[in-house]
């Protein structure tokens, strides 16, 4: 351990930088937003002598790691239930929540628009991270005259507690699916996607119908506190793992306290298309140890082929360490869309050809050791 030169250490500890929470949602909690922290400055005395320090046996935790402070959550009795909810409410009798925010989360030069929208369930549809809400539009069903729209399923983007803290809303990350004819160039309207543009155009106070909460495939295994999370995402497949990471580094949670190492690969178009990267930048500084974040940018990174770099290519890149994880036990999980999976699962094939494994038996063990997690669309 080096040295404590000083008297008295001043550590300033900016905890979070959120792009998905407002202003207004936070005046309860006395958070500064212009410099990104929702934490005053800790000044830690340590007024100890060297000489004094020699003759004392310290477990000593980096100053950063042992002075970040987490979110107070509540309630806690939302830690009580030993099964995950499912199915609360039915497409036939949905609940009624209430849009709390719709902001644009993408830069200029994104390919198309992705919106972070928080929603009000007042509780009353509790979920666990990692699980999806179904969504029913407003208006009837062209196929069926007189019938309401099909629901569309959405991955929860926070945790059970919302981005308020206080188990009262739930955050979905949402692209809008626009139509472009390919004769004219010009948008369709008629063709765009009814529920993302639903949500995207959405304004604080409007009513929007849930259902669900639904999926266990994506829930998060927390039995091991110091297990290892490999999350691969492309685009909007990053909801479930903001909800994991925020879970693990940001909020003060007594039933699980992470220890292990979470890795994240993020696949998207271009530097503007990040989603919540302030966040990962912040776990990334504040818990170095316990949080690795890898980007693959389609369109200005180039793979070690020359070609476009895509998320499989950056897998590739990291394969023996990543095999290696996961004969330890290691969990993987793929969020995205349904595209994503041929080249991924061609990559980890060609890899486990490479060091003389077969893969379709590698991927039936990791199935039956539950290590294996895929949620595509």
């Amino acid at each position: 351990m080096a040295q404590l030169a000083a008297s008295q250490v001043a550590v300033t500890v900016p905890v979070g930088s959120d792009l998905s929470t407002r202003r207004s949602v936070f005046k309860t909690h006395s958070i500064s937003f212009h410099d990104k922290s929702w934490a005053p400055s800790l000044s830690l005395d340590l007024k100890t002598k060297n000489a004094r320090l020699r003759n004392r046996h310290i477990i000593c935790q980096s100053v950063q790691q042992a002075s970040v402070p987490k979110v107070t959550v509540s309630p806690l009795n939302l830690e009580d239930a030993k099964e995950p909810p499912l199915n609360t409410y039915k497409p036939k009798e949905p609940y009624t929540a209430t849009i709390v925010s719709v902001e644009r989360i993408v830069g200029p030069k994104a390919p198309g628009e992705t919106c972070h929208i928080v929603i009000d369930h007042g509780g009353n549809v509790p979920y666990w991270e990692g699980q999806s809400y179904g969504i029913i539009p407003p208006g009837e069903n062209p196929k069926k005259p007189g019938s309401p729209h099909n629901v569309r399923l959405y991955s929860i983007a926070s945790t059970r507690y919302g981005d308020t803290f206080d188990g009262k809303t739930a955050s979905f990350c949402v692209r809008r699916a626009v139509y472009y004819d390919p004769e004219t160039g010009k948008e369709d309207p008629s063709k765009n996607g009814v529920c993302s543009n639903f949500l995207c155009n959405s304004k604080p106070g409007d009513k929007v119908r849930v259902t669900g909460p639904s999926g266990k495939i994506m829930l998060l295994p927390e039995d091991n506190p110091n297990a290892t999370h490999i999350m691969i995402a492309t685009g909007t497949g990053i909801a479930p793992y903001r909800g994991y990471l925020r879970r693990m580094f940001m909020e003060s949670v007594p039933t699980f306290k992470f220890n292990g190492l979470a890795w994240l690969f993020l696949g998207v178009a271009n530097s503007d298309s990040l989603l919540y990267d302030d966040e990962f930048k912040k776990y990334l500084k504040d818990y170095p140890d316990n949080f690795r974040y890898d980007l693959a940018l389609s369109r200005e990174q180039k793979s070690k082929s020359g070609g476009k770099m895509y998320v499989q290519d950056k897998i590739e890149e990291y394969s023996d360490e990543i095999f290696k994880l996961l004969d330890t036990g290691a969990h993987i999980y793929f969020c995205g869309l349904k595209g994503m999976m041929p080249g991924i699962q061609e990559t980890l094939k060609r890899v486990a050809d490479q060091r003389g494994e077969n893969w379709e038996e590698k991927l039936s063990q990791l199935k039956k050791n539950k290590q294996w997690h895929v949620e595509v669309y």
